[in-house]
């Protein structure tokens, strides 16, 4: 099983961290994906970069096996978010709309009336993301009241215990 770690092209937020993953060492191209996205492999991990809005990646999961035969552990976005106050806010949390009928369409993606089931890293993955906004001397920048653990947000859909995490993931 690999764990899969989507960056998206566009997003500083996500190809900066993505950048940072492969200018470390043990990283080597990947396999071809037939949607035209880039891979790169480090153990059991799999950096992919792709280049359309993550909320139209349902099942990335799912293609990543079809195309390498390669079954997916787990799924993680490298993403930005934005505080309401519009301030750059630090998130870690599952994706999902389950607020939504199923009759209804979610306006940035994924499937209404389903969440996927929270991945049991989340607790500890945001403390250490607080620490490391401590130590790295982000505070005030990402002040307590922006560094967020969220319950749900929108995203594509995967099965899989899934979390979109803006700081490092690796170590």
């Amino acid at each position: 099983m690999v764990l899969l770690v989507v960056a998206t092209a566009s997003d500083p937020a996500s190809i900066g961290p993505a950048a940072a993953f492969l200018a470390m060492p043990g990283w080597s191209p990947g396999p071809p994906i037939p949607e035209g996205m880039e891979s790169f492999t480090n153990g059991n991990v799999r950096l992919l970069k792709h280049e359309r809005s993550i909320v139209a990646e349902d099942d990335l999961d799912r293609r990543w096996q079809e195309a390498t035969g390669e079954a997916v552990s787990e799924v993680i976005f490298l993403s930005k978010h934005t505080a309401v106050s519009n301030r750059p806010a630090l998130t870690v949390h599952p994706i999902g709309v389950p607020h939504l009928r199923e009759d209804e369409t979610p306006p940035q993606g994924g499937r209404p009336g389903w969440a996927a089931v929270p991945d049991p890293r989340i607790g500890p993955w945001f403390r250490l993301m607080q620490k490391v906004a401590a130590d790295q001397g982000l505070v005030p920048e990402f002040e307590r009241s922006h560094l967020k653990l969220l319950t749900m947000d929108h995203l594509p859909v995967h099965p899989r215990c899934l979390l979109r995490k803006y700081t490092r993931i690796l170590g």
